[in-house]
């Protein structure tokens, strides 16, 4: 991958909940937020993360929206195991 973070390629984001993404679309939009404020004080050391950020960012809102008009799936959630007697 070029540009991003490989833990959200779009492989990975199509393996995962909904909710998981957007708890990964929260975490990432404060990193957005605390990057664009290190860059205003000076402080940001890698000008490259505002970009990777913003890609995975975009890579996330692709896969919600695709689950929207259902071009793809949601993984079913992992059902849990029932001990039968």
């Amino acid at each position: 991958m070029s540009v991003g973070t490989a833990d959200y390629s779009i492989k990975n984001l199509n393996e995962k909940t909904t909710s998981e993404i957007e708890d990964f679309l929260k975490k990432s939009k404060e990193e957005m937020f605390n990057l664009r404020f290190q860059s205003a004080t000076g402080q940001l050391e890698n000008s490259a993360r505002l970009k990777a950020v913003r890609h995975d960012i975009a890579r996330m809102y692709t896969v919600l929206r695709e689950r929207e008009l259902g071009i793809s799936q949601e993984p079913e959630a992992p059902a849990t195991a029932s001990k039968e007697k």
